[in-house]
């Protein structure tokens, strides 16, 4: 006889030992679902450098800051050049889209809890070059007012509430009352405080800037901004698209990747060992029933691919059950990080990896212990016990 089992066949046999089975099921799902958890770290990582970034902006800080633009300091007059002297600067209405920026990390203080947090001193000009903000709540800040990120409580590890519109927090030695609270798309500007750069300049006592954020017309304009940099050497500039500069921090980030994939491979292998030893259970308290089969005529082959079905079956369904955990409970979840914060992303990329990681927690838990039992000869098995 070469024909294979009934497919029903399998399926049942998942309903007769439905105590096994839920076991079996509940820890394949807590696998896959660790799995996806790190892949949706990796996901949401990568997501928001990228979202921050755009193409025609370009970033004009200090030439002896190297890649950190809190260590940046430049004349405050480096807007009006750079209006004055750069053919390609987008503009509105008159209005050209120059944003200066004084950027810092500072201790800011929330009720009775104190974090290290992320604040900004813009101008009415950012919003025309981060184009990817929107106030979600409240107004743009007054004098002695902030804007705060929807992410910013996780950065600083307080509850969200407090830092709603109306609140009050402090930084640098002064009192701010949150005006408003803004999202931006997923980019890293959701865990920063921004606040009028003329209020921030006064609280810190400085007249430089941080950066100056340029929107060009056009991504090839950026040339422009380059060449005024290196003709300035006065100034001791250095401009980099925005694009370039985040990613050059995901860089920085590469080996935090490699750790989460490294992560991913171990969960996905102690899965295996747990699916090895439950299959192993299952199989040998089924010898006499495998044997049986082989005694009516059905072939080692068939044999094995019924269990195969029965275990990648369970895996699915645990993979099933992991991906409606994760895009329920994980999904969208806020994670404090050195950069600010960000959140956790189940996507396609997430959910197909889940998958093919139940597909293969299925086969290859599956096929050692079905294959040592297809190893007994028939009549050793059904004297079994």
């Amino acid at each position: 006889m070469r024909r294979l089992l009934p497919w029903d066949y399998g399926v049942r046999n998942l309903f007769r030992r439905p105590s096994r089975s839920a076991l079996t099921l509940g820890g394949l799902s807590i696998v896959i679902l660790l799995v996806l958890v790190v892949v949706g770290f990796i996901r949401g990582l990568e997501a928001s450098l990228a979202a921050t970034g755009q193409l025609n902006v370009v970033l004009v800080y200090a030439m002896s800051s190297g890649a950190d633009i809190e260590n940046s300091a430049i004349p405050g007059r480096t807007p009006a050049l750079l209006a004055a002297s750069v053919a390609g600067v987008r503009s509105q209405f008159g209005e050209k889209f120059i944003s200066p920026e004084l950027y810092l990390g500072t201790r800011i203080s929330v009720n009775d809890q104190e974090g290290l947090g992320l604040v900004r001193g813009v101008t009415t000009a950012a919003p025309l070059v981060r184009q990817q903000v929107q106030i979600i709540e409240g107004t743009w800040p007054g004098p002695g007012e902030v804007l705060a990120g929807r992410l910013v409580h996780s950065k600083l590890g307080c509850d969200e509430a407090a830092l709603q519109p109306g609140q009050t927090i402090r930084f640098d030695g002064r009192d701010w009352k949150i005006s408003g609270v803004f999202a931006a798309g997923g980019a890293a500007f959701e865990s920063e405080v921004w606040c009028p750069l003329n209020d921030l300049q006064s609280a810190l006592k400085r007249q430089d800037l941080s950066l100056v954020a340029v929107t060009m017309d056009s991504a090839d304009a950026a040339a422009d901004v380059d060449l005024f940099c290196r003709e300035r050497i006065d100034l001791e500039l250095k401009s980099v698209g925005e694009m370039a500069y985040y990613a050059d921090l995901q860089k920085h980030y590469r080996p935090v990747r490699m750790l989460g994939w490294i992560v991913v491979c171990l969960v996905a292998g102690s899965g295996v060992f747990a699916g090895l030893n439950t299959m192993y259970g299952a199989v040998v308290g089924r010898i006499r029933e495998l044997a049986t089969l082989q005694a009516i005529g059905y072939r080692r082959r068939a044999i094995l691919l019924t269990l195969i079905q029965e275990a990648t079956l369970l895996a699915c369904c645990g993979a099933l059950i992991a991906c409606l955990l994760g895009l329920l409970f994980v999904n969208g979840t806020a994670v404090r990080f050195t950069m600010g914060a960000f959140m956790l992303r189940v996507d396609s990329v997430g959910i197909a990896i889940a998958c093919i990681t139940a597909v293969i927690l299925g086969i290859v838990g599956a096929l050692p212990p079905a294959a040592k039992a297809m190893r007994l000869p028939v009549v050793e098995a059904i004297k079994a016990i």
